[in-house]
């Protein structure tokens, strides 16, 4: 059971890094959490920071998933593990799913920011990588659609959320390709999706009440409050 422990907490470590935290405080002199809208994701960067910065906690965030379902599952991975795999996945992507969920998990309760983090979707690209890059790409296309047609970040992390287990559903049902372990990895697919719009839950009210911020306004925000 070690074995098992080691990568769900060496991932959660991983996940945990406040990427966004560090690089306010060491660049600017302030905690990222008390500007914008508060959030430690990458949006808020790029709203209060720029885009620079932004693209960087972005990468940077994306790489923690990359890293702990890519590397840390392959470098831990033994297989006798200490518990029996009843889904049809090999044993090594189970643990790659285990190691990218407890990253995601690290991300937006991080242990080094008094489990305040962001909301999780970069996080969740990079463990994609590693899982199912055929639909991040779909997703990924989803969200720049959605971004270019509305700016709104937040509307387009939802719709690439929810678009990641309906491209899944879709490709195996409609248009008939075989997605191995597709029914295990289906249900991962809708977990993932509803951590994600859970994390957003903030972003959701104030898009229904009218109040969330489009790119747009990132500009004037930084010179409001510069």
């Amino acid at each position: 059971m070690g074995n098992l422990f080691v990568v769900i907490l060496l991932s959660y470590i991983v996940g945990s890094i406040p990427t966004s935290i560090i690089l306010s405080k060491w660049k600017h002199g302030f905690d990222i959490r008390t500007k914008g809208s508060g959030n430690a994701g990458g949006t808020n960067v790029f709203r209060v920071l720029g885009w620079k910065s932004g693209l960087f906690v972005t990468l940077f965030d994306a790489g923690k998933g990359v890293l702990a379902t890519v590397v840390i599952a392959r470098l831990f991975w033994d297989p006798s593990l200490p518990f029996q795999n009843r889904t049809p996945f090999e044993d090594l992507t189970v643990i790659q799913i285990i190691c990218g969920a407890s990253a995601v998990l690290g991300h937006i309760w991080t242990i080094f920011a008094g489990f305040k983090g962001g909301k999780g979707l970069a996080t969740s690209a990079g463990m994609l990588i590693g899982i199912a890059p055929t639909e991040l790409a779909i997703c990924g296309a989803v969200f720049f659609v959605v971004f270019l047609a509305w700016k709104y970040v937040s509307l387009s992390s939802i719709a690439a959320a929810v678009t990641f287990p309906l491209s899944m559903f879709v490709r195996q049902n409609i248009f008939g390709d075989e997605i191995q372990s597709y029914l295990t990895l289906i249900y991962f697919s809708i977990a993932v999706a509803a951590l994600l719009i859970y994390s957003h839950r903030a972003n959701i009210k104030r898009l229904l009440e009218g109040t969330e911020k489009k790119v747009s306004s990132f500009s004037k925000d930084r010179k409001s409050e510069s």
